[in-house]
């Protein structure tokens, strides 16, 4: 199962020999990982350097370099060029994507988040039975805005009538955008290995954002994150510790129920999504491929 590598000590030396990536810390090693292990790397430490051997060696593999700020969110990140075979066709059919097509993509990626919001719910024995009813009144481009009626209800059942989402905030806020984190970083790679640019987004298009399409695929698995973070509160752990971000970095292997009787970890499902996407953007046919519900979230196994 690929990695997700985080750095968080200061003042690291990153480098690439022989086909690992190694860590080292006043010239002495530290650690090291096989290339062909990695996912994606996170950097969150002040003072990391690295070999420019190493950026290299991991775009040729498609593995995103995501650098966080001090709330854990992304600031930047090292895209690779290239990415799939087919890559010049696709993008040409993502950029050449009519409206009607995006709303109806972006219909589907809400109504599959919503879904899996209920789903969530009640894999954490929580009621969530409403979210299939307010899933199924999302019409194309979500014109009603359903989605952010659902949330309003979703963040109450899973976290408690008192809490609110802040992405500046700390305790909670700060696992949960951790833990995004590196489920963006699982959806850029699966965007970069299905052949699509990640700037371009069926709904996402701030102009700032050079990881629209991202923001877009993930939707409908942020509630596994969700599911994680309130796992480690039940723990005693609300701050972003070494533990909590082993655990969160954990999340593309947990189990997916697919609906067709196949259970899959969250990074090939991710993968699966981004396919489709792709494919829907060639045909002109909206159509995607989204897990049913949880099957292990809360069991998955630190990486």
């Amino acid at each position: 199962m690929e990695r997700v590598v985080d750095i968080s000590t200061d003042g690291l030396h990153l480098a690439a020999d022989r086909g690992f990536l190694t860590v080292n810390a006043s010239g002495a090693k530290q650690g090291r990982i096989a290339l062909d292990d990695i996912g994606a790397l996170i950097v969150h430490a002040h003072g990391t350097t690295w070999s420019n051997t190493l950026i290299v060696r991991l775009s040729e593999r498609a593995v995103p370099i995501v650098i966080c700020g001090s709330n854990h969110s992304p600031v930047a990140c090292v895209w690779p060029l290239q990415g799939h075979h087919a890559q010049g066709a696709r993008m040409r059919a993502q950029l050449a994507a009519g409206r009607p097509l995006s709303k109806q993509l972006w219909r589907l990626l809400v109504c599959g988040k919503i879904r899996m919001q209920g789903a969530a719910l009640a894999f954490a024995g929580k009621e969530g039975g409403a979210f299939d009813l307010l899933a199924r009144k999302v019409k194309s481009g979500d014109p009603e805005n359903v989605e952010a009626q659902a949330a309003r209800r979703y963040w109450k059942a899973m976290f408690g009538k008192e809490f609110s989402r802040d992405r500046t905030d700390d305790g909670l806020n700060a696992l949960l955008n951790y833990g995004y984190t590196v489920l963006r970083a699982i959806c850029s790679r699966a965007i970069c290995a299905s052949g699509l640019h990640p700037t371009i987004g069926v709904f996402h298009s701030n102009r700032t954002n050079a990881f629209a399409l991202a923001d877009d695929v993930m939707e409908p698995f942020r509630p596994f994150v969700d599911l994680l973070a309130g796992d480690l509160l039940r723990d005693g752990v609300s701050a972003v510790t070494p533990d909590a971000k082993r655990r969160l970095a954990a999340i593309g292997a947990v189990d997916l129920d697919m609906g067709d009787g196949t259970i899959s970890p969250l990074s090939l499902a991710a993968g699966k999504l981004a396919h489709s996407l792709a494919i829907s953007f060639e045909t002109g046919q909206a159509a995607i491929d989204l897990p049913a519900h949880p099957a292990t979230v809360c069991a998955a196994e630190p990486v």
